[in-house]
């Protein structure tokens, strides 16, 4: 069997590849980069890695396509996609398709290595407890959970948590922000000084936050159902966008 590659980068931006080449090649990751969806489905048939990295938008047959076929094919990698910021919508999708994870363009070197380390973690991590019945996830990122006035209760999942080392500090927004979904909420910074945006499942205004996570972050680890619940949010788009959010009574 071939020596497993940490990451496969899939790509067609000449710049975007050699970028990523850079900062893994600099963090000691094997790394092997093509500009195609044809020519990385025959490198993830013949060789093994541990993390993909794919663009949305690709000559041919576009990352779609290449979850797809990787399904279709049985293979396991996990994949994290790239997308330009102007195509949330797309990400959404693709977390829905099976992605665990996206990075936007332009991404900066922070959130590219918070987002691979976090993919290298998943992996190992497949057997982690799903989140409980009647929550939805974003991808296996975040939930809400819609209660009985309409409010969305938001929160991050018990996998995103485990990939990430231990919290030392969570910066919330403020009440009354205008959140949108699969964009940033929160952001976590862990004990490996590696910053962490946590994606919203569900666009709406904050009308609560959980107080209590900024003097016990520890919470969003030991109880990320109940009481390390991020928000309470009134929901803008509710019946849309949570047609393409993942009933949690499936598996990851």
């Amino acid at each position: 069997m071939s020596k497993a590659v940490d990451i496969l980068v899939i790509d067609d931006e000449q710049v975007v590849r050699e970028g990523v080449c850079r900062v893994c090649e600099a963090g000691g990751l094997s790394i092997e980069a093509v500009g195609d969806a044809t020519s990385a489905l025959e490198k993830l048939r013949k060789g093994v890695y541990r993390l993909v990295l794919c663009d949305v938008m690709l000559p041919e047959f576009d990352g779609f396509h290449v979850l797809e076929k990787m399904k279709q094919s049985g293979i396991r990698t996990p994949v994290i996609m790239i997308t330009g910021c102007s195509t949330l919508q797309n990400a959404v999708t693709a977390l829905k398709e099976g992605a665990i994870d996206f990075i936007p363009k332009p991404f900066t070197v922070d959130e590219l290595e918070s987002g691979i380390q976090r993919g290298l973690r998943y992996q190992k991590l497949i057997d982690s407890n799903p989140c409980p019945a009647g929550f939805y996830r974003l991808g296996r990122l975040s939930w809400v959970k819609i209660e009985n006035d309409g409010i969305g209760l938001v929160g991050v999942t018990d996998l995103f948590m485990k990939t990430v080392l231990a919290v030392k500090e969570l910066t919330f927004f403020d009440t009354n922000r205008e959140l949108i979904q699969a964009a940033a909420c929160a952001t976590l910074s862990a004990q490996d000084a590696l910053v962490h945006d946590i994606l919203c499942p569900l666009s709406g205004t904050i009308v609560t936050r959980n107080e209590q996570l900024l003097s016990h972050p520890e919470l969003l680890e030991q109880d990320p159902y109940s009481s390390g619940w991020l928000y309470q949010i009134v929901p803008t788009n509710l019946a849309y966008e949570l047609n393409h959010l993942i009933p949690c009574t499936q598996e990851y």
